[in-house]
């Protein structure tokens, strides 16, 4: 697998991941016959939401693959 496949793939795997968690707010909401603006703000609390967990993913990806951007690592 190249490079270019991986990152793309893991750009599909983020973007799914944020999709879902983001989506899920909302829906669960629908149960309590919310509001236009009350679905808004579930719908951004579930779009910060899936943010922070795309963001930890990553990092904790990097911890286990052993990428680091810090200056003067080399593979």
């Amino acid at each position: 697998m190249s490079e270019a496949e991986r990152d793309s793939g893991n750009r599909r795997i983020k973007a799914v991941i944020l999709l879902v968690v983001a989506v899920s707010p909302p829906l669960i909401s629908l149960q309590f016959d919310p509001a236009p603006i009350e679905l808004l703000a579930a719908l951004g609390g579930g779009t910060a939401l899936g943010l922070v967990v795309v963001w930890y993913l990553g990092r904790l990806g990097k911890e286990f693959t052993g990428e680091s951007r810090r200056p003067g690592r080399r593979r």
